[in-house]
């Protein structure tokens, strides 16, 4: 595949190791900024190959990428491997920690190959600290950082949250320490290693919750819809006739707006609801109020009238509504595909946005091994007849290319 000469990481090599969603995120986001991503994969497939060889979060995750499978486990396949890193850029991995080292192709034995190599890796609870070795997932993370238990109501058990945001915020990241590294080695012309931990990475959007804790930590946690800080109103989901919306006043003259839209005018100067703190102190009456007025109207009147008024407010979109988003597919974030395997999807570009750079194409996710033998002949010059004697032993394994892009 090729890449735009102008695409700003164009010319980087990335050898990507990821699995799952962590990893694979950040190999992604390389990709569609221009560099030249391999997907290396063990001759099994990656975990996210598990139940079958094509799935939507493969897809999602690995477009615009080459695949390889080495089989590390052979000492022709490490050795395959470590010849690819001295040619190679960056190096990805959220295998837990120590997995690498035992394999005898960790941070040291690569970095010692290629001293200009950026090594990064994640994990859940990162390479060092008591916790390191504990087995994590986006749900064991979410449960251990805090986030489960100020998600959903007092009365009720703590909620995950719907979307795998540790693994994607982890993936997020790794992204920004590579790109840091990258940035460093411009001036000293070395490398680095690099990790984040999931758990790290779920603290700082925890600020409104952790407010409370330390004003009061006897405070209930879980405040449903409304701000984890307790400290604004309207702040909610709220019924409309076709479903809800979601409304908040956050600046000082939210409110005004909001209740002039709602023929309550008179309310904007009414000492009950001055600030956040009166309204606030009447939560209650307050989304009462507010839902008396939204519970008449539809979804899209309400947004229309909210963008009239100048106050924060959103439908709650079911995912047929998001897929099919007619903004995102403008953006050329959303794109309408047919996969080969999954047939007509919605598949993501890049959330990075580059002035000048347009949205690269999609390409279809790589099958396991399916660039094996081209890779290994551009960067090693591997050929056929060595290529079916690595093959036969074991260390790599290859399928015949496919044409077709997502």
């Amino acid at each position: 595949m090729a890449t735009p000469s102008h695409a700003p990481l164009a010319g980087l090599k990335v050898l990507d190791l990821g699995q799952i969603y962590q990893g694979p995120y950040c190999g992604f986001l390389l990709a569609m900024a221009g560099a030249t991503v391999v997907k290396v994969e063990p001759p099994g497939g990656e975990a996210g190959r598990a139940r079958r060889a094509a799935t939507l979060p493969l897809a999602m995750l690995n477009g615009n990428k080459r695949g390889i499978a080495l089989n590390f486990k052979h000492a022709e396949g490490r050795r395959l491997f470590v010849e690819l890193v001295q040619q190679f850029d960056v190096v990805l991995e959220n295998y837990a920690p120590g997995v690498m080292d035992r394999l005898g192709i960790g941070a040291e034995v690569l970095r010692a190959a290629n001293p200009r190599l950026v090594y990064a890796s994640a994990s859940g609870y990162g390479t060092w600290g008591p916790d390191r070795d504990r087995l994590a997932m986006d749900l064991t993370i979410q449960a251990t950082s805090g986030a489960m238990e100020v998600t959903g109501w007092p009365d009720r058990p703590p909620v995950k949250a719907g979307p795998a945001f540790a693994d994607f915020l982890g993936g997020t990241h790794l992204y920004a320490a590579i790109m840091t590294a990258l940035y460093e080695r411009e001036r000293t012309g070395v490398g680095r290693r690099v990790e984040i931990a999931m758990q790290d990475a779920m603290y700082p959007p925890m600020a409104s919750n952790l407010t409370v804790f330390f004003e009061n930590p006897q405070a209930q946690a879980r405040t449903g819809n409304r701000h984890g800080g307790l400290g604004l109103a309207p702040y909610n989901a709220y019924r409309a006739s076709d479903g809800y919306v979601t409304i908040m006043c956050v600046t000082p003259g939210h409110w005004g707006k909001l209740v002039h839209a709602m023929g309550r005018a008179e309310l904007a100067d009414d000492p009950r609801y001055a600030d956040h703190a009166a309204r606030a102190a009447l939560m209650e009456e307050v989304d009462a109020l507010v839902e008396g007025w939204t519970q008449r109207h539809t979804r899209a009147e309400l947004q229309a009238l909210a963008q009239a008024h100048h106050f924060p407010c959103a439908p709650v979109r079911g995912l047929a509504e998001v897929v099919n988003d007619p903004h995102l597919h403008a953006r050329g974030m959303l794109r309408h595909c047919h996969h080969p395997e999954l047939g007509d999807v919605v598949l993501h570009n890049s959330p990075l946005r580059f002035d000048g750079f347009d949205p690269l194409a999609l390409v279809r996710e790589p099958r396991l091994g399916e660039h094996t033998g081209e890779v290994l002949a551009e960067y090693l010059g591997i050929d056929a007849a060595e290529l079916g004697r690595l093959a036969q032993l074991g260390a790599v394994a290859t399928v015949p290319a496919e044409p077709g892009a997502a």
